[in-house]
């Protein structure tokens, strides 16, 4: 495999993560980074060795030498950063959430396709061990068809101590972590029609919504619910887990706190299996269920653009969660439900 080049855009709180796995993957080194930040541009390059610094992302793109850019910068930055790299004909990695807009999201998974790159959205979450291990159980048919699934992330972690910015905006539960639990939402149970969704404040010192209950109407019939909270206390808290139940027409399937996969058969019968994520050499408890998900993303952005494939969280496939996010908030504000395909024409 010839070894691809790439530039990471962005040296903040969770680039950290990436840095370190594109040390794991195969087939790719990064080779020049860039921030605003001089002090985050020093800490990185000295961490992973990288000579070539940008303060100037017009800078980085002139000089080129790179095969790809991820761009791990906050949300207000991206369409810019993608709209470069499209008239750079450089394909893209994009962090989440992949746009402020609804509008601002087609305007660049349109800019990337009209020069042929590919432009994939660093969406990890439904690249976790657990969550792929609920995927091939439905693959194996091991509960018929499915027609009910629950999607909860529910916890009291302090999020704010390492990105303070979540606090300050507007929006904040579904748009920072909602948007990943509707993102498995749709990747186990497929494609959703409406959306319902009820949002709270608990507490006081952020500005945003804490928790979301979200009602999903999928294509195929199946009713899902995603629930999040950062407002929830537990007595042993789950922290970074989503956890999944679904039932089908021949059985059931349920994710549990611990990484236990449990499958009851339509004879009653029930198998547990662990499907703990791995503990990488740089990852963390509990943040290696997340850490494992970036590299698993990062590798399969390599591997797709070897074989010129389509990447699982490709911008277009990506407006469709997004569109969720969009959703989910009108439905909250407006008290009805939400036809989200009309949101999407």
């Amino acid at each position: 495999m010839t070894e691809l080049k790439g530039a990471l855009i962005g040296c903040g709180f969770f680039a950290m993560n990436q840095m370190h796995a594109w040390n794991d993957v195969r087939g790719a080194d990064i080779v020049a980074i860039c921030d605003r930040d001089p002090e985050r541009l020093t800490i990185v390059g000295d961490q992973f060795g990288i000579e070539r610094r940008y303060s100037d992302a017009e800078a980085l793109f002139a000089d080129g030498g790179f095969d790809f850019v991820d761009i791990a910068t906050t949300v207000q930055s991206h369409r810019l950063l993608v709209e470069m790299a499209a008239r750079n004909k450089v394909p893209a990695i994009c962090q989440k959430p992949f746009a402020k807009t609804l509008s601002d999201a087609k305007a660049m998974v349109e800019a990337c396709r009209d020069v042929g790159i590919p432009l994939m959205v660093h969406e990890n979450f439904r690249w976790q061990t657990p969550i792929q291990a609920v995927r091939k159980a439905l693959e194996a048919d091991t509960i018929g068809t499915p027609f009910w699934g629950r999607f909860s992330f529910r916890s009291a972690y302090d999020v704010f101590s390492g990105q303070p910015y979540l606090a300050e905006g507007e929006r904040f539960i579904i748009e920072d972590l909602g948007i990943h639990t509707l993102d498995i939402a749709r990747y186990i149970l497929g494609d959703v029609r409406s959306v319902t969704a009820r949002t709270k404040r608990v507490n006081p010192r952020i500005k945003g919504e804490d928790v979301a209950t979200i009602l999903l109407d999928h294509e195929n019939g199946a009713t899902s619910v995603v629930d999040v909270s950062y407002a929830t206390k537990l007595s042993k808290e789950p922290f970074p887990e989503t956890l999944i139940e679904l039932d089908g027409s021949e059985g059931t399937i349920r994710l549990t706190q611990g990484y236990g996969l449990e499958i009851t058969n339509a004879k009653g019968t029930t198998t547990t299996t662990d499907v703990s994520p791995k503990l990488l050499s740089w990852a963390s408890r509990p943040w290696h269920n997340i850490q494992e998900s970036v590299y698993a993303i990062q590798q399969h952005w390599v591997d797709q653009l070897e074989c010129g494939a389509e990447h699982s969280t490709s911008g277009a496939d990506n407006l469709k969660t997004f569109a969720l996010v969009e959703a989910a908030y009108d439905s909250a504000a407006r008290g009805q439900t939400i036809d989200v395909g009309a949101m999407l024409r």
